[in-house]
């Protein structure tokens, strides 16, 4: 499988799962706002890891993770009706705090500069 291939699977699936988790999984528990940041397709086209980033409470993110693992099963029947690839990807689920870590370090750099004035 080619590189541009690989991206290109990888961004339609994130496009797909992303599509799925906000219109399609209607459980009231999942109160917090989800995004799919990143997907890594394993090169056989066996495994997805799907990164989410959860804005909201700590005790919110770790619930709606749990939510989300137990709905990977839904999400992958889902994405199988709607990509078409030779396998669907078994979902795994992993949380990604790369935002958060983000705008911990922007916030202190601005720290830093009100300092230095």
């Amino acid at each position: 499988m080619g590189k541009y291939r690989g991206g290109r699977i990888n961004e339609q699936l994130r496009k797909e799962i992303s599509n799925i988790i906000q219109t399609q999984i209607k459980d009231p528990r999942i109160n917090s706002m989800i995004s799919v940041t990143k997907v890594d397709v394993t090169r056989d086209l066996r495994y997805a890891k799907v990164y989410v980033s959860i804005f909201g409470k700590d005790e919110n993110k770790e619930e709606t993770v749990k939510i989300l693992k137990k709905s990977s099963g839904f999400i992958r029947r889902e994405v199988g009706r709607k990509v078409s690839l030779r396998y669907t990807p078994e979902i795994i689920i992993e949380l990604d705090n790369s935002i958060e870590h983000g705008m911990h370090i922007d916030a202190l750099l601005e720290k830093i500069k009100e300092s230095d004035e």
